[in-house]
């Protein structure tokens, strides 16, 4: 029993360490972030859903984004020449200015709010749909030593059509496919909904 619970503090450290790690310096990462600035904002808030609001990001996700750009993981032909030029060290600079910026109310469907609540912290049973909350936290924040992604205050069109993409898997950089088997579960009206209830969490 007590090595167990040495294993686990030792298991926790390493990854505290790790994430640690990851820390790049804002101020390099203002300067460097000057070519995101044309789609995600100066600051990271984007001026349409077209382009996701980066500001409040957390950074294990942000850089992996970049990696998975970089790589291919995750498909994107304008982010791949983005991410190509980038180093470890510029991921992390460009994820650290980012993460320490404050991000801006966006618009959403109140009527759609009620439904996205119910869906984004109890879920859907009948579909065995897990609560949002469960991996992105109660409010919206995400977990970031563990990447997942803070989703509050995104654009619902931006989630909308990532929550698609993960539908039809034609984004498929999500660990054990978690987010494919949540939203192939979803029709288009709950998609509505779950995102119009995030874009308002602030």
């Amino acid at each position: 029993m007590k090595s167990s619970r040495i294993g686990a503090i030792l298991l926790g450290v390493s990854s505290l360490m790790s994430f640690a790690l990851l820390a790049g310096d804002p101020e390099a990462g203002k300067a460097k972030s000057a070519l995101c600035a044309g789609c995600h904002g100066v600051d990271g808030n984007s001026a349409t859903g077209t382009w996701p609001n980066l500001a409040g990001q957390n950074e294990v996700y942000l850089i992996k984004q970049l990696q998975d750009f970089k790589s291919g993981d995750r498909a994107d032909p304008v982010m791949k020449g983005m991410a190509s030029t980038l180093s470890d060290i510029d991921m992390q600079d460009i994820a650290a200015y980012y993460s320490s910026q404050k991000m801006k109310p966006v618009k959403f469907d109140a009527k759609l709010v009620a439904l996205g609540e119910n869906i984004y912290r109890g879920g859907i049973t009948e579909t065995s749909v897990a609560a949002c909350m469960s991996c992105h936290s109660p409010s919206g924040g995400g977990i970031a030593p563990a990447g997942y992604p803070s989703l509050r205050g995104q654009h619902p069109e931006y989630l909308e059509a990532q929550l698609r993409k993960f539908q039809t898997g034609s984004r498929a950089n999500d660990g054990g496919k978690s987010m494919r088997n949540v939203a192939k579960r979803m029709t288009d009206q709950e998609i509505r909904a779950v995102a119009a209830y995030i874009a308002g969490i602030q």
